[in-house]
């Protein structure tokens, strides 16, 4: 996790700022991205590619956290990106990023957000369903236009995560089913359509994953896929997409590996079944969105009331919640936290944080050791910096926070806060 440094007035700094600046400077809630971090997590997953001596891209999954400032990041580090809307395609375009870098994933793209996606000439497109399947070959075919595909399938391995971030097992809405025929089918019928050109495949088993076994299981099923198709239709594809997934630490209990370990776990498996199988060596495509930002990211909160059950719980609330955060409500993410003001102080108050939302469930922290908190303390919860802005809400009206960057002692906003004109600013 980012941030755990203090300065000589005993505040938490953030990529060499102190977070009374950064606060006193936005106000509060803030989500503070170090910077530096972002581009060393980035730089990591290609350097570790580099020493396998497979081809590669790794692609930046801007579902974790996109606005214009991260797309310009992931073009400097040399990403690739992955959009899975209009609305993320947009963004990246309108922020200059190449097409030709753009993969677009989902289930049920519209006819629009295709339309888009063809009229940029992106680079590729994760096909998901038998409908795509047709429809954007029939757009394609009406420009007469060459597109590059992928076919997302499900290989039935079933990763280590939560249920509602789990992807890969035979039942779930992405992909051609493998062990169902449906991605054989789905093969043979891109094969056949002349305005695609059919990469390869694509395979996502999960997130938060802190095993290798899961992704190396994955990796044979594929590989074994991949040769049956060659056997059958007499085609090398030369593209192997195994997502992402990778975990990261919100809390001490999490244990993920390092970066270098998940990527030599995936180009070792890479290099065994497709050896085994007499397959020449395909390009390894991944799609890291979590691992990169999530731990450089750090939400910043004014302590508002304070509630004290004798006995029972102490509640202190804070001036966000479910609204920046929906992760705990959504399905039980657990963060840590300190008193940034106070980081050093010996924490002896048990206490649970609650958001400013009218909704019981609109509770960021269960049970969480503090010092002693009081009315105007900031708190800093740590590992915000995926899927807590991207999941942000309007939910009682509540406006969205700002985005900063902070790097070597200065910091910019690359996210405005929201005013109360924001939210009526649609209303008729």
């Amino acid at each position: 996790m980012t941030a755990m440094e203090t300065n000589v007035q005993g505040q938490l700094e953030i990529g060499g700022m102190s977070t009374g600046e950064l606060t006193a400077a936005y106000g509060t809630p803030l989500m503070v991205y170090d910077e530096e971090m972002i581009r060393g997590k980035a730089r990591a997953f290609r350097e570790a590619f580099i020493e396998s001596g497979l081809g590669f891209q790794v692609a930046y999954a801007s579902k974790a956290f996109l606005c214009k400032e991260m797309v310009r990041l992931a073009e400097e580090e040399d990403l690739s990106l992955d959009v899975v809307s209009g609305g993320e395609l947009y963004t990246a375009l309108q922020a200059g990023f190449p097409a030709g870098r753009i993969h677009f994933h989902g289930n049920n793209k519209s006819e629009e957000e295709l339309e888009m996606a063809l009229d940029a000439e992106i680079g590729c497109f994760v096909v998901d369903s038998f409908l795509e399947l047709e429809l954007l070959h029939e757009l394609a075919k009406e420009r007469e236009q060459q597109v590059n595909i992928l076919l997302r399938v499900t290989p039935g391995v079933e990763a280590h995560t939560h249920d509602y971030i789990m992807t890969g097992q035979d039942d779930s809405k992405f992909g051609f089913g493998i062990s169902t025929g449906q991605a054989d089918r789905a093969m043979q019928i891109a094969l056949c359509k002349p305005n695609y050109t059919v990469l390869g495949i694509h395979s996502h088993i999960g997130s938060q994953i802190f095993e290798l076994d899961g992704f190396q299981q994955a990796i044979t099923v594929l590989s074994d896929f991949l040769q049956g198709i060659r056997l059958d239709c007499e085609v090398t594809l030369p593209v192997l997409n195994i997502g992402g997934g990778f975990g990261v630490r919100y809390t001490e209990d999490d244990k993920p590996l390092p970066i270098s370990e998940y990527v030599k776990a995936i180009t070792d498996s890479v290099k065994e079944s497709f050896g085994e199988n007499g397959y020449p060596l395909p390009e390894v495509w991944i799609e890291p969105g979590r691992s990169i930002v999530a731990e450089a990211g750090t939400t910043l909160y004014k302590v508002g009331s304070k509630k004290i059950i004798p006995d029972v719980r102490t509640y202190v609330s804070v001036d966000g919640g479910m609204t920046d955060n929906l992760r705990p409500a959504l399905y039980g993410a657990k963060y840590h936290a300190v008193l940034a003001n106070r980081p050093n102080e010996e924490c002896t108050e048990l206490v649970s944080i609650a958001g400013k939302c009218c909704e019981s469930g609109d509770m960021l922290i269960w049970d969480l050791k503090l010092p002693p908190v009081n009315f105007g303390d900031t708190l800093a919860v740590f590992s915000t910096g995926a899927y807590g802005y991207s999941m942000a809400n309007n939910y009682n009206r509540i406006p969205r926070p700002a985005v900063v960057f902070v790097k070597d002692g200065e910091s910019r906003v690359v996210i405005e806060r929201e005013s109360y004109a924001d939210l009526v600013r649609l209303d008729r």
